[in-house]
């Protein structure tokens, strides 16, 4: 029987798949960019030269993101911005444009996400979500659209997706919705706006362990013995390995990708066994009582 050696490691945080100073001169808009995976997105793109806009609505992110890719020697700006609101966007454009020119990379990071049945999940929690994983990224990506239209330059955006835009995401239902809607929203501007030269892809990581996981994630990483075990690659992922694939999306060797949703897991989304698991319901996966009985 032949060995289980998974997937090689990838190459030491600080390494460069592209040349040093592939982003020279662009200034990079980052949403939710001081913390977690987009602190690690927006530092690949600082470690090849990019000035780095970091956009959240906590000051304390930003102050994360700033110092975390200030250590680098980039270039850093944050600028506060609730992106469920059009006007908040546009002056927070209007800040990065007059410190570092008009961004030529947007990278729609921020989203909201909790896990909760569907028959509890109130009104509030749903719109919350999609409010600001699908809304923020539309009018994100309109605002930076639209400036670069009325520039005549080319431009690029990432979008960060999830793979159960494909597959439903039972416990997640608000937020499998709108990632679903960034995969269709990836398409239609890739169309749109190609023949302008704006390219528009999508990303979506797999299971890449940092300090600011959410309490769900961490919790469901604690009931499993062995994560490596679980996962097609025998490992999870290493932060720079999703900022390498957002970087090559958006640089000059990936300009004809576009329209391309790019899932970065070690194909563990399309893992399937050959007897299915027992089925158990979401309620109780999450420890919830029968739906009525709670007091």
């Amino acid at each position: 029987m032949a060995e289980l050696i998974g997937l090689p490691a990838p190459p030491p945080a600080g390494e460069t798949a592209l040349r040093a100073g592939t982003f020279d001169g662009t200034a990079v808009f980052i949403t939710g960019g001081g913390t977690g995976l987009g602190k690690a997105v927006a530092l690949e793109f600082a470690r090849l030269g990019a000035a780095i806009v970091v956009a959240s609505r906590k000051p304390e992110h930003l102050a994360a993101g700033v110092e975390a890719i200030g250590a680098t020697g980039a270039r850093v700006e944050a600028v506060e911005c609730d992106i469920r609101e059009p006007e908040s966007i546009a002056a927070a454009f209007d800040r990065a444009e007059s410190v570092f020119g008009l961004p030529g990379v947007l990278v729609n990071n921020a989203a909201a996400n909790f896990p909760v049945p569907a028959e509890d999940m109130s009104p509030n929690a749903w719109r919350t979500v999609v409010d600001i994983t699908l809304n923020g990224t539309f009018f994100c990506s309109r605002e930076f659209g639209r400036r670069h239209l009325a520039a005549g330059t080319p431009a690029s955006i990432v979008n960060i997706g999830a793979s159960y835009a494909w597959t439903g995401g039972p416990g997640f239902a608000h937020s499998a919705a709108a990632k679903a809607g960034v995969k269709n929203l990836t398409e239609s501007l890739a169309v749109e706006w190609g023949p302008y030269g704006i390219q528009v892809n999508s990303l979506v990581p797999g299971l890449f362990p940092h300090e600011d996981m959410t309490a769900d994630i961490t919790e469901n990483l604690s009931r499993t013995s062995d994560k490596d075990v679980c996962q097609p690659a025998l490992r999870v992922g290493q932060r720079q390995e999703l900022g390498w694939a957002a970087t090559f999306l958006a640089s000059p060797y990936g300009r004809f990708i576009s329209g391309h949703t790019l899932v970065v897991d070690g194909a563990n989304w399309q893992r399937r066994s050959l007897v299915n698991p027992p089925v158990v319901a979401i309620r109780d996966q999450m420890g919830r009582p029968p739906f009525g009985t709670e007091r």
